[in-house]
């Protein structure tokens, strides 16, 4: 039997595979194990859970339909109420298919029995009303209120014991998990052990003939075709052998040519260049297509065959993308390109394509200065192009619809204090603040939410005109020049040199600067201070709020200007966290860019930059 090569590394690393398919299948029943524990959190408890918050919110709308009864909005109040009663029962009902935990039934058996009691106290109560309204409100507090406090805390007691149940599950399953680490830490030792051993076995078995080898190969690299290798086996390094001074001898006959080197180069450049996924152009010097790949083919829809040799512009027709090329190919540097502008756009038919592309010059070796050509790369995100509008536009269509019942809620609630706000307890007037406040961030989210789609998809309109730098800053700092004052922080602007213009929409730019100044204001303490600064740098302003406040974890700043990313922080007032991402977009859209530099506990820098009018 002959023990080829093959033969050798396959016996070998098939011990070493055995061991990783075991890895993998302990690794798989650990995951079914996880799997199945989190499927029961979900099954088991959170079902449970989101009914008794449910269950919460509906007698909680139930109690308030009832203080409509007792200010004499019957009619709406005993609509609300009955409408709240459906939602609880169905819910209740849910809780009763969903029992799974120790004392879950008697929970639930007790919420049905203080609901029925709290459906009998409305009825009496409405009776009540009815004959002497004077009373009612007494009734409300000493029968009502009670029943609905005990259903509600029972409600409560259910959500807590499938909490409670959720975390055991959890636990479990971190055991599970800890367990399931453990073991392939120890398994994948023993397999890399096993490997590393088979590897230096079969390295010593092929170092030897690989020496014979590369000393023959350097003494061709010298021009010495002379050079032969003798190895005596049947395995692959004997065939290797064979075939290396097979090799030999082309090579001398190449070498009497001078040929064989520049096809073998020019075969291998071409394979590289075939194969990458990426459209792939190779212009030279006369901006003539030197070699172009089948993908770049594809990309811009043309025939291989007609590409050869074309003017650059022949192929592609696209004049902006030909002057980067031309930037590149005198400069000898890769072209530059603004932020968000390395994109074309090419229709085939009714079907647009997006392109991201990057160039690079190509020199002579151990030369910066002789330029052979340059090579465009294409990129296909089409997709994620799709993605990102498809996201855009439904975040904007969402919002817009959640526009109109939240108006109608703020409506609502404004109605209720100009009308009754003397008629309800202290504690009912600090509710009715809280969902006055609450609906109104809400509004801020919805309209934040709105603003950010509408830059994103291109549909908020700019209204562009040369506006004086020194007017910005001025309405700027007015708007915060008092609460400043209320909080002793020192709120100042300056212009280095003469004030200049800057083409841009006044009110999106103010909006920017007020943002980033009430930013610095809430996280600056009293006695600090608060400088915009603005200079000319080109043909570009740049503009800078700075502060001496806490500052910006490192943590946070790669990713401060992304949606929803808010700083924790005592000073935090519990915003959208998209108002420095709808900064971001207004200054990209006027053609600028925006960053920050700070330093945690001694303050941050935002800048941002506009071009100027001249």
């Amino acid at each position: 039997m002959i023990w080829t090569l093959r033969k050798k590394i396959f016996i070998g690393y098939s011990i070493v595979l055995v061991l990783l398919v075991v890895v993998f299948v302990w690794a798989f029943v650990y995951l079914l194990m996880l799997g199945k524990a989190s499927n029961a959190i979900l099954k088991n408890n959170y079902n449970s859970i989101l009914a008794a918050d449910n269950m919460v919110g509906a007698i909680e709308r139930q109690d308030s339909a009832i203080l409509l009864v007792i200010l004499g909005y019957e009619k709406d109040g005993v609509k609300q109420f009955h409408d709240n009663e459906k939602v609880f029962l169905q819910w209740l009902a849910r809780a009763r298919d969903n029992i799974t935990e120790e004392g879950e039934g008697s929970a639930v058996d007790t919420i049905d029995t203080g609901y029925s009691s709290y459906l009998v106290d409305f009825s009496n109560l409405r009776q009540l009303h009815n004959i002497d309204p004077k009373k009612t409100a007494l009734f409300y507090h000493e029968t009502v209120l009670p029943t609905f406090n005990r259903v509600r805390d029972k409600c409560l007691r259910l959500r807590e014991i499938n909490q409670n149940a959720m975390f055991r599950t959890s636990d479990l399953a971190r055991h599970i998990s800890e367990n399931s680490v453990m073991s392939m830490t120890v398994i994948g030792i023993v397999t890399i052990i096993i490997g590393i051993a088979f590897s230096l076995f079969l390295s010593n078995r092929l170092v030897r003939p690989i020496k014979q080898i590369t000393e023959a190969m350097r003494k061709v690299s010298e021009n010495d075709y002379d050079s032969k290798v003798s190895i005596s086996s049947d395995d692959e390094l004997g065939a290797l052998a064979n075939q290396y001074n097979d090799m030999i001898e082309r090579l001398k006959a190449y070498h009497d040519l001078n040929i064989g080197q520049i096809i073998s180069e020019k075969q291998k450049n071409e394979a590289i260049i075939r194969n990458i996924d990426d459209g792939v152009i190779v212009i030279d010097t006369e901006y003539k297509i030197a070699n172009i790949n089948p993908t770049a083919v594809k990309f811009l829809g043309i025939e291989l065959n007609v590409t050869q040799g074309k003017h650059f512009l022949e192929v592609v027709k696209n004049e902006q993308l030909f002057n980067y090329v031309k930037q590149s190919m005198e400069s000898g540097q890769p072209p530059t390109i603004k932020e968000g502008s390395n994109t074309i756009t090419i229709k085939h038919g009714d079907i647009t394509q997006y392109y991201m592309f990057s160039i690079t010059p190509v020199h002579q070796k151990d030369s910066e200065s002789d330029m052979i050509g340059v090579v465009l790369l294409l990129r296909d995100f089409t997709r994620l192009k799709e993605i990102d509008r498809l996201k855009s536009e439904f975040v904007m269509t969402a919002s817009h619809e959640l526009r109109t019942p939240i108006t109608s809620i703020l409506m609502s609630i404004n109605l209720i204090k100009e009308s009754a706000m003397q008629k309800l307890s202290e504690r009912e007037q600090e509710l009715l603040s809280v969902a006055d406040e609450e609906a109104r961030r809400f509004k801020s989210l919805i309209d934040d939410l709105l603003n950010l789609s509408k830059i994103e998809t291109g549909k908020i309109e700019m209204d562009f005109s040369n506006v004086s730098i020194l007017t910005i800053l001025q309405k700027s700092v007015e708007v915060f020049k008092a609460q400043a004052d209320e909080k002793s922080i020192k709120l100042s602007f300056e212009i280095m040199g003469e004030t200049f213009n800057v083409k841009a929409d006044p009110s999106k730019i103010i909006w920017v600067m007020t943002n980033l100044i009430s930013n610095a204001l809430r996280y600056t303490d009293s006695g600090g201070y608060i400088l915009i600064f603005a200079e000319r740098v080109g043909n570009q302003a740049h503009i800078s709020v700075t502060d001496n406040g806490e500052g910006i974890p490192y943590e946070y700043q790669p990713r401060i200007f992304d949606k929803f990313v808010q700083v924790k922080s005592e000073k935090s007032v519990g915003g959208s966290g998209l108002g420095l991402s709808i900064c971001r977009e207004i200054v990209r859209a006027h053609g600028g860019t925006i960053w920050v530099e700070s330093t945690p506990a001694k303050g941050s820098t935002f800048t941002f930059t506009l071009p100027t009018a001249e």
